[in-house]
Parts: structure tokens; sequence; C-alpha cells
């Protein structure tokens, strides 16, 4: 007889009420944010739901966590990466800037565990970067510099305001998915990378 997939875990059930306060149904405990901000780093899958209405409440909360973690001086996104985020809210482009998001840090988060195992077996754990935080602001500007691909005109208007073709037009479509495609046989590339033998 074949063994039956285990089902996924359930999702944990945070509560929060009409104070702010959060609660944890699982542990049947108070939490707070740096709580939540660790169970996303264990993996531990969570939903926040209003107590009072049932609504939804996970991502502005988890919006919360980064807004603290910023404010602690993680600085992970850099400026005019925000400014480029708040830029598309009501763009007609708004629409594809969720799945592209999701799918470079999928990739980004898959080619991070590469290199992280490849370090550990070529050199015995050392970093040979420096600080982690060097590592984040590099990590970043290869985030940023994809999310510029989505304003190309920006760029070249900058520099040459003729040359660029204006947005929606067929040749600044055609432009854009080039770039698109560079950046995804960028990453393909990054992906493949192996220790040497």
């Amino acid at each position: 007889m074949p063994d039956t997939p285990t089902p996924p875990p359930q999702p944990v059930t945070i509560k929060k009420y009409a104070n702010r306060r959060l609660y944890n149904t699982a542990s049947s405990s108070y939490v707070t944010l740096d709580n939540l901000c660790r169970m996303v780093k264990e993996n531990t899958d969570f939903v926040v739901i209003d107590a009072k209405t049932g609504e939804d409440l996970t991502r502005s909360v988890l919006t919360q966590i980064i807004v603290e973690e910023e404010n602690k001086g993680q600085n992970l996104l850099p400026i005019s990466f925000l400014r480029q985020l708040i830029a598309f809210y009501g763009d007609n482009m708004q629409w594809l800037v969720p799945s592209y998001l999701e799918s470079t840090m999928k990739t980004f988060a898959k080619n991070q565990e590469q290199m992280r195992t490849y370090l550990q077996q070529a050199l015995g754990g050392l970093f040979p970067f420096g600080s982690f935080e060097e590592v984040g602001k590099q990590n970043m500007a290869m985030i940023e510099q994809a999310m510029k691909m989505f304003t190309p005109f920006a760029a070249d208007q900058a520099a040459s305001p003729t040359q660029s073709a204006p947005p929606g037009s067929p040749d600044s479509l055609r432009e854009m998915q080039q770039q698109l495609d560079q950046m995804k046989r960028q990453l393909e590339q990054m992906a493949q990378i192996k220790p040497q033998e």
C-alpha cells in the first residue's frame, strides 16, 4: 500500500486585538513583532487575523516587521529602491511587480544557499566577503538593479531625453522584454555556479 503524502502543516494563527496585542493561538501566549520575526527566520508559517473581524492582517504585520528591522539599523532596503517601489503603486505595470519580486527573491535565496554550501565546502566555513552587512548591501544592489529594469525610461531620459521610446510604445515594450531576458539569463548563469573539483 503506497504511503499517502503528509499534508503540509497548517500555519499558526496569530490574533491581533484592538489594543494591538498579538496572541499566538498555538502556544496560547502573547507575542511581539520580534517573536514573529524569529518565526519567519525559522520558516514557521503564520497568518495574522483581526480578532474581532477575522480580516487577514498578515501583509501589514510583515510590513511592520520590516519597518522595525530597518529602524534597528539593518538597512537592507536602499532609499532609491524604496522610491522605485513606491512609484509603482498605481502604475499600469503594478500587476507585474509582485510576481517579479517574488521570483527574483526565490532565485536569490536558491543562489545564496548554493554559495553558502560552496563556501563551507571550499573554505571550511570561513566567510571571505567581510561582514554580513556588506553582503546584504551587495545583495540589495542586485535587486535594486533588477528593479531599474522596470523603469529603464527614467535612467535613459536622465542621460538623453530623446533616446528612449515613450512608455507603452512597441519599442519600449520590446526594450523592456530584452532587458528582462538578459536578467533571466544572468540569474540562470548564477544558479549554475558549482564548486570547482
